[in-house]
């Protein structure tokens, strides 16, 4: 029976992947799957199991997170997708998502403001009814912002050049209403200073200005007092700009509307060259495909290939779909998946990704995945849905903003009322001392700026050739203390080469490399991949029969009528086999025919050139402790280990056996810290999911491990490991400098109103001016 948990308000990925694996270990179930985005636990259970599996599921998810509601499905919920046109506020982002998640049926709330999408899941009985909700709601809070269904996503390149235009129309509107607001309100004040208008004139061009620069700030607040929704910056806004004319001070009034709206316009341009950094950052999506049909070249969108149809690519045109490169010699810029400048050379028969720009010469290539599936489109979706992995940090300050404005504005209330009542002082004083108390307060500076860093952090990384899958990633970076390395093709090459046969029992050095190659002709393993290339000539398969691999041991197969065993030494002792074993440091293959030792095949893999500086660089930056593991044998481990420099090393380990040194060192961590697991993404998957933080190495081109790592670097350095803990640091530097920037200054300028030594215009620079440096100081981490 297929079971399926809503686990609403789970956010820990190591929780996730804990609950999974305990849920999984349950007598009668068959398998275990969460998805953290959509907050489900998805179980295949036995009919004699179903009846007590929901209570020993909901004491499993409580015992890791006590908080999370858990709750059976009886309908699969319908997915709908929302174009939020225009949105890029990400204070009343976080507001839509979360009243669109309170409503009756919504199981699953998410807006991505890069995409400006809204994604729900919803009951089937109200997926009728929530396209009206979700428009009220949005322009409750957004009114010119546009809203539409998203059928079916498709790609439309003038769609996405629009989306990511920094300053449009609406923008340009904005641009001529503030300012004919502000030249208007210019206009009235130097006729009051320099002609001595009387009151009444003066009045009325501060009131125009007023009407055209804050009319929709009060319109605004009044319809959220409407709908119960009072404390927010509309309120504070309007409260005392409108209370300043109340107690005659009309300048001051206009100008904290003026600068008010002013400083909205440059955090809405700030979010919008953030996103526009990032999409530019990752500007591999293809604009079209060259496709040969019926023996004639057509220009067709990227998705409307099929796999296994020939495209022909030009020198300046990116590749539009991952394939093979069937004809012709070419150069491809790899920058934008890699983050390197040097380009690679490609050749016939070589492996050609999609995201890539073809330099030089003309490539004809055959097609091995279908857009949806390939490279540049994996990696587009994952960069773009990463906002959507809120930190730990971006959660404290949405709810701190949540719990903070109701709080000043009766601290407000209390200062305008109270001390008249009990000190007998100036009514009209205490209440402009209140008003300026309500402008220092607005809390826009923190929630504006706090996700612009992260999003910035997100594509800093990117630049680097580091894909970061949400910005709780990028915050766990900055608290890892240990981090385990796998050792073949992380901290090696991989690139294996046989360097010695050593045969026995009468078998020679060719016969002994025949049946190995006989044995391993199936395997796409490494090790099985130099031996093939030592023996050099074709092999001819059809007298391969019975082939098995056995995990942690090696493979055994017969090879016409001899059975043939390559691997290990556990191989050999698991069958009996006599064998004489080898001292020689490498990756030894035994072979054994018919159960007689016939010899030893001896692999050697290279250090990668930059794996030592990488670990030291990481001892520099605070890791306090680096681990290697691996399947090869003591001699190898050590000897690695050592030129490495590494703090330990386990050798001779089976893949589940990763998984139990994984836990170990985990429960050694000191408390606080992040252990991160570094891997080739393909057989490490499930040590990548047991860790804080999964990191896949080399992951360009491997479905694997973009698939399997929260963090992916693109390239086969491990120096880019250092890169990313880097742009985590500085993320996180500069997300305290504006918590503190934001807080710091708001509490003097706070002081200093409540005392009446700050007035409306220094009550402007305590709002606007801190958020304006809090969003500039965030856009830094592009730069970094």
């Amino acid at each position: 029976m297929k079971r399926i948990f809503l686990l609403k308000g789970l956010d820990c990925p190591n929780c996730s992947a804990k609950i999974e694996k305990e849920v999984g270990e349950l007598d009668g179930v068959q398998s275990s799957v969460v998805n953290l985005m959509k907050q489900t636990l998805t179980i295949n259970v036995t009919q004699t199991a179903a009846d007590t599996i929901a209570s020993q599921v909901e004491t499993i998810v409580h015992s890791h997170e006590p908080g999370v509601e858990v709750q059976e499905e009886t309908i699969i919920p319908v997915t709908k997708s929302y174009l939020l046109k225009g949105l890029d506020c990400p204070n009343c982002s976080a507001k839509i998502e979360k009243e669109v998640g309170e409503l009756d049926g919504v199981q699953s709330s998410l807006v991505n403001l890069m995409k400006q999408t809204l994604t729900i899941n919803v009951a089937q009985t109200a997926a009728d009814t929530i396209a009206s909700q979700i428009e009220m709601i949005v322009h409750s809070h957004e009114p010119d912002v546009e809203v539409s269904e998203i059928v079916q996503e498709s790609y439309i390149p003038e769609k996405k050049q629009e989306a990511n235009e920094s300053y449009n129309n609406e923008d340009k509107k904005l641009t001529v209403r503030l300012a004919t607001g502000a030249a208007i309100y210019a206009i009235g004040m130097a006729l009051t200073v320099f002609a001595k208008v009387p009151l009444p004139i003066e009045l009325a061009f501060l009131i125009v200005s007023y009407v055209i620069l804050g009319g929709d700030v009060v319109w605004q607040a009044v319809r959220n007092i409407s709908k119960g929704r009072v404390f927010d910056e509309h309120f504070l806004m309007s409260v005392s700009t409108i209370g300043a004319f109340v107690i005659g001070e009309y300048p001051e009034a206009v100008a904290v509307m003026l600068f008010y709206q002013v400083g909205e316009f440059f955090q809405s341009l700030a979010v919008k060259r953030s996103r526009k950094s990032i999409s530019d950052l990752m500007d591999i999506r293809p604009d079209c495909a060259t496709v040969r049909r019926n023996g004639e070249l057509i220009t067709i969108s990227p998705e409307s290939v099929a796999i296994g149809e020939i495209i022909i690519v030009k020198p300046g045109e990116k590749i539009p779909l991952d394939g093979v490169v069937l004809d012709g010699d070419s150069m491809l810029d790899t920058r934008a998946l890699t983050g390197e400048s040097v380009p690679r050379s490609v050749h016939k028969g070589d492996e050609a990704l999609s995201g890539c720009m073809n330099q030089t010469g003309v490539l004809t290539i055959k097609t091995t995945k279908a857009f949806g599936e390939s490279t540049a489109s994996k990696i587009i979706d994952l960069v773009e849905n990463a906002s959507s992995r809120k930190a730990p940090t971006e959660n404290f300050i949405t709810t701190f903003a949540r719990y903070y404005t109701p709080v000043v504005v009766i601290l407000a209330a209390i200062l305008a009322i109270l001390p008249p009542i009990l000190l007998g002082g100036c009514w009209t004083e205490w209440i402009r001392r209140g008003f300026v108390f309500l402008v220092v307060s607005c809390p826009c500076a923190l929630v504006i700026s706090i996700p612009l860093t992260f999003f910035g952090g997100i594509g800093a990384a990117s630049k680097r050739g580091v894909l970061v899958k949400g910005s709780n990633y990028l915050e766990a970076l900055n608290h890892v203390s240990i981090i385990v390395f796998d050792k073949t093709g992380t901290l090696t090459k991989g690139v294996f080469n046989v360097t010695d046969i050593l045969p026995e029992n009468g078998f020679s050095k060719e016969q002994v490399l025949e049946y190995a190659t006989q044995a391993e002709s199936f395997s796409n393993h490494p090790i099985a991949k130099s031996i093939l290339s030592a023996y050099g000539k074709e092999i001819d398969q059809s007298v391969i029969s019975d082939y098995k691999e056995i995990s942690g041991y090696g493979i055994s197969a017969m090879a016409g009528k001899k059975k043939v065993y390559a691997g290990n030494t556990k191989l050999m002792d698991s069958e009996h086999v006599e064998y004489t074993v080898c001292e020689k440091v490498g990756t030894k293959v035994y072979i054994a025919v018919d159960g007689q030792y016939a010899g030893c095949i001896l692999i050697t893999d290279e250090v990668k050139p930059d794996s030592k500086k990488a670990i030291s660089d990481l001892k520099h930056i605070g890791v306090e402790k680096t681990v290697m593991l691996t399947g090869d044998d003591e001699k190898i481990g050590k000897s690695v280990a050592e030129e490495l420099q590494l703090d330990e090393y386990y050798a001779q380990l089976l893949p589940d056996q990763k998984v139990e040194k994984v836990e170990l060192l985990d429960s050694k961590k000191r408390p606080g810290s992040k252990l991160a697991f570094v891997g080739d993404g393909i057989n490490d998957a499930p040590v990548l999911a047991r860790a804080d933080v999964g990191i896949a190495m080399g992951g360009l081109g491997s479905d694997a491990a973009i698939e399997a790592a929260d963090v992916v670097l693109m390239t086969d350095e491990p120096s880019k490991l250092v890169d990313a803990i880097e742009v985590a640091k500085a993320t996180k530097q500069i997300v305290m400098q504006n918590i503190v920037i934001a807080l710091g200054i708001k509490s003097v300028f706070l002081i200093l109103g409540a005392l009446g030594i700050a007035g409306m215009w220094e009550a402007v620079f305590g709002d606007v001016g801190v958020t304006i440096i809090a969003v500039l100081n965030a856009m830094r981490i592009l730069k970094k």
